[in-house]
C-alpha cells in the first residue's frame, strides 16, 4: 500500500484558489493541502500537517520538477522531465467557485515522448478521521462516486480506477495513465455538501470558464517596478478572497514560524487589518475589484459589530471558532492547531485601518452609503476607546501600543480630506491630540517612537505612521524611527519586527511585510536606493512558484509560517507600484 506522501519544504509548494478555497500542490503532484467545502472547513486533503487525505499524481519514471504559473491567473503547470520525456500538469480549482462545491480540474499532458503516470486519490473528512466510504463507479458516465464525511465526491476522467486497500482507513482510488506525446487526459474531482445532481463538470468548459474569468479578474496595471510579480500577487489576493468579500490571511492552518517554538496558528480567516492593507495596496494603482471587496465586507462588518468589532472573522462573517487541538502529528517542528485565540482580543488599529482603507476609496469614488455609515462607526469607536490597552498589530498583551494609537489618528487625518465627513475638522483636531499625547508618553530619549510608554524598544511596525499620514515621513520623529529600523531591526535588507530573544537571525525570522513596508519608508525619507534594495531583497523571499509566507529565516533561506500570506503580497503589489510612481516623479521633478 503506498505511503502519504510526506511534507515538503514550503518553498516548493504551489497554491491555487477559486475565492472561497485553496490547495498547495507538492513537487510529485501531490494535492497535500485542501479544506471543503470552505476556507475554514476541515481538511479533506490534510497531508501537510500529519492529517490523512491526499490526491497525486506523480510519473513513474525518475524525474526533476519545476512549475509556472499561466500569466495573470492562479492557474498552476507542474511540469516534470523524466528521463525519457516532458510531462505536465495543469492544475487549478474551477474559476469563480461556488461556496458549495469545489471542483478540481487537473489535465495531465506529454509534452514530449510518452508518459506514464500513477493517480492516487483518497479524500478524507475531518483532517483525516473519516475515509471515503459507498465508493462505487457509475457504469453510465464512468465517474467513481463516494461519501466523504457529509461531503459528495465525484471523480470523472478515471473510469479503469481500481479500489485498493485492505481497510477502510487505507481505501483509496488508483489509476495507471499512460500518454503517447501529444495526447492529454482531463481528471475532475468535485466535493460537495449539497447532492452532486445533474451530469458530472465537463472539463473542456470548466477550463474555458476559468481562463475567461481569470482573464477577467487580473486589471491592466500602472505603471510598476515588477510586473509580472504584482500581477501574480493580485491574483493571489483575488484567489483568497471569497464572493462575501473577506479575504482570508492564509490558506493553511499550523505551519509553524519557528521550529518547537508553539508559534502556530490558523490564519484561514479574514482579518480586518488585513483586509484593510490589501485594500490600500490596490487603490495604490486604481480602482480595483479587490478595493470595492475590502469595503464591502469591512463596512458591513463595522455597521454590525461597531466597536465591538473583532480582529477576525471566518469568511462568511461568522466569529472565529475557539482553538482546538487535533491530535495530528503536525507539520515537522509545529504541532496542530485549529481556530484561533484572536477572537476574544481587542485591537484598536483596525479602526483607524478601516478609515485608511475608506479614504482610499473615496479617492477613487468607490465609497458606498454602506461605508460612509461604517465611517463613523469606526470613528466613534476610535473616540471611544484611545486610551484604552489592546492586543496590537502583533497581538501580543494588552498595552497602550503606539502603532495602535498612530493608526487611528493616521486613520481620522485621511478621512478628514474625504468629501463625504461631515466635520473634518473635528476629525484633524482629534487626530492632533492623539499624536501629541502619544508623542508625550512614547517618544524615546533618542526621538524615535518606542513600542509603548513602559516598552523602549523599537518596532517596524512603527514605520507605518508616516507612511499612512499620521505625521510627515521628514518629521524628526519619523526619521529617527526609520534610522533605529534600519539600524536595529534589519540585516541584509530583510527587516525583523522587534527585537527578538535571542538575537536577530537566530531563532526568529525576517518579516517579510516589514521587508517590504521599510522599502517605502525608505523612498519617503529620499532613499531610492535603499529603498530598491529592499523590495528586491524581500521580493527573493519566496518560494519557487513565486508564494510569499510571513516570514522568511535569512539563515537557511526558507520560508516559515503560514503560506501563501496575503498582506505580504499585498504589500508587494504596493511597493511596486509606489516606487514605481514616486521613482517617476522623482526624476521629473528633477529634469
Amino acid at each position: 500500500m503506498p505511503s502519504v506522501t510526506p511534507p515538503w519544504t514550503l518553498r516548493e509548494y504551489a497554491f491555487i484558489a477559486d475565492g472561497e478555497r485553496g490547495a498547495l500542490i507538492g513537487p510529485r503532484g501531490d494535492i497535500a493541502w485542501m479544506c471543503a467545502p470552505r476556507w475554514d472547513s476541515d481538511a479533506v486533503f490534510g497531508s501537510l500537517i500529519g492529517g490523512g487525505g491526499s490526491y497525486t499524481i506523480t510519473p513513474t519514471e525518475t524525474f526533476v520538477w519545476g512549475g509556472y504559473y499561466e500569466p495573470a491567473s492562479l492557474i498552476w503547470r507542474s511540469r516534470w522531465v523524466t528521463v525519457s520525456g516532458i510531462i505536465e500538469c495543469r492544475e487549478a480549482l474551477a474559476f469563480p467557485g461556488r461556496d458549495d462545491t469545489a471542483v478540481v480540474l487537473r489535465r495531465i499532458e506529454a509534452i514530449r515522448g510518452d508518459a506514464r503516470l500513477q493517480v492516487r486519490l483518497q479524500p478524507t473528512a475531518e483532517f483525516g478521521r473519516l475515509p471515503m466510504r459507498d465508493v462505487r463507479r457509475d457504469d453510465a458516465t464512468g465517474c467513481w462516486l463516494a461519501n466523504v464525511g457529509s461531503l459528495r465526491m465525484r471523480w470523472s476522467g478515471a473510469a479503469d480506477a481500481h479500489v485498493v486497500g485492505d481497510t477502510a482507513a487505507e481505501r483509496c482510488l488508483e489509476s495507471t495513465v499512460v500518454l503517447t506525446e501529444g495526447e492529454s487526459v482531463d481528471l475532475v474531482l468535485e466535493l460537495s455538501d449539497r447532492e452532486l445532481h445533474g451530469p458530472p463538470v465537463a472539463a473542456p468548459q470548466a477550463w474555458a470558464d476559468t481562463e475567461k474569468t481569470w482573464a477577467a479578474a487580473i486589471p491592466a496595471l500602472g505603471p510598476t517596478i515588477a510586473p509580472r510579480d504584482a500581477a501574480h500577487s493580485y491574483a493571489v489576493m483575488r484567489g483568497m478572497t471569497a464572493s462575501s468579500g473577506a479575504m482570508v490571511a492564509a490558506a493553511t492552518m499550523s505551519l509553524p514560524e519557528r521550529a518547537d517554538e508553539g508559534a502556530n496558528y490558523d490564519y484561514r480567516y479574514a482579518w480586518i487589518r488585513d483586509q484593510c492593507y490589501a485594500g490600500i495596496a490596490v487603490a495604490a494603482d486604481g480602482p480595483h475589484e479587490l478595493l470595492g471587496k475590502a469595503v464591502d465586507f469591512v463596512s458591513e462588518r463595522l455597521l454590525a459589530d461597531g466597536p465591538k468589532l473583532r480582529p477576525a472573522y471566518t469568511g462568511s462573517g461568522e466569529a472565529v471558532p475557539d482553538q482546538r487541538r487535533l491530535e495530528l502529528h503536525g507539520y515537522p517542528g509545529g504541532y496542530d492547531l485549529a481556530g484561533n485565540h484572536v477572537r476574544d482580543q481587542f485591537q484598536l488599529d483596525i479602526f483607524g485601518e478601516a478609515l485608511l482603507l475608506f479614504a482610499a476609496a473615496d479617492r477613487h469614488d468607490m465609497l458606498t452609503t454602506d461605508s460612509r455609515g461604517a465611517i463613523d462607526a469606526a470613528v466613534d469607536a476610535i473616540g471611544a476607546n484611545i486610551d484604552r490597552p489592546d492586543a496590537g498589530i502583533w497581538e501580543l498583551g494588552e498595552r497602550r501600543w503606539t502603532h495602535s494609537r498612530l493608526a487611528c489618528a493616521a486613520g481620522l487625518r485621511a478621512i478628514a480630506a474625504a468629501r463625504v465627513v461631515r466635520d473634518p475638522g473635528a476629525l484633524s483636531t482629534l487626530a492632533d491630540h492623539i499624536v501629541a499625547d502619544t508623542s508625550s508618553q512614547s517618544l524615546h530619549r533618542t526621538g524615535r517612537w518606542q513600542r509603548a510608554a513602559d516598552d523602549d524598544r523599537i518596532d517596524a511596525a512603527l514605520l507605518l505612521p508616516a507612511l499612512r499620514g499620521a505625521l510627515p515621513g521628514r518629521d524628526p520623529r519619523s526619521v529617527a524611527t526609520y534610522r533605529a529600523v534600519e539600524r536595529d531591526l534589519s540585516r541584509d535588507h530583510y527587516v525583523y519586527r522587534y527585537p527578538p530573544r535571542q538575537g536577530l537571525g537566530t531563532n526568529e525570522s525576517a518579516f517579510l511585510l516589514c521587508g517590504f513596508v521599510m522599502a517605502l519608508a525608505a523612498q519617503q525619507q529620499g532613499h531610492t536606493v535603499e529603498a530598491y534594495r529592499y523590495f528586491e531583497r524581500n521580493r527573493a523571499g519566496c518560494g519557487t512558484p513565486g508564494l510569499f509566507s510571513e516570514e522568511y529565516d535569512i539563515r537557511q533561506r526558507q520560508l516559515r509560517g503560514n503560506i501563501p500570506q496575503a498582506f505580504v503580497h499585498a504589500l508587494l503589489f504596493e511597493a511596486s507600484s509606489t516606487l514605481a510612481r514616486t521613482t517617476a516623479e522623482d526624476t521629473e521633478g528633477s529634469q
